[in-house]
């Protein structure tokens, strides 16, 4: 497989350097490389081709972290995400859950289960706060971060007046 399929705006010299780099989890351009590697690959087996799957595994936290600041592919990171998650599931193992990321699923569920109740649709209640509905179809799943100010407005629409929290 080329690399220069995936790093055209290298010269030689540095797809040369670029291979060696993800052949190396420890190398400090290794995160930025896989990075943009990942946001332009659709399929697991070219990419497994570059970098070995225990090395991306054991790098994922920082890859994940490293593109939320600066990757412009969200939807790329969150299908990496489901990647990712199948190789620790067939490993036996489960990834684990920040704190954070349980209080995202449970404010989700009360929006969703209030929303609902409400009689209003996604679509709906993104008008009346002015949020984008794939964002309340994020918050709803847990998958999306929101401010205090949104939070707020949410809850405020939707009547929303305690969330009780695990």
């Amino acid at each position: 497989m080329k690399i220069s399929k995936y790093f055209w705006n290298l010269n030689e010299k540095a797809l040369k350097e670029t291979k060696s780099i993800l052949g190396d989890s420890q190398n400090q351009k290794f995160i930025p490389r896989i990075v943009t590697l990942l946001s332009r690959c659709q399929e697991p087996k070219e990419v497994f081709s570059f970098v070995s799957k225990k090395d991306f595994i054991d790098a994922w936290p920082k890859i994940k972290s490293y593109w939320r600041r600066y990757g412009q592919s969200p939807d790329f990171r969150n299908w990496w995400q489901t990647i990712y998650e199948q190789f620790l599931e067939q490993e036996g193992k489960k990834p684990a859950k920040s704190v954070a990321s349980v209080y995202y699923l449970e404010v989700g569920k009360a929006i969703r289960e209030a929303r609902i109740a409400a009689g209003l649709s996604q679509k709906a209640l993104a008008i009346k706060t002015g949020v984008r509905q794939p964002d309340i179809s994020k918050i709803e799943e847990g998958r999306k971060n929101i401010t205090l100010g949104t939070l707020a407005r949410l809850c405020k629409i939707l009547g929303i007046k305690r969330i009780e929290l695990p």
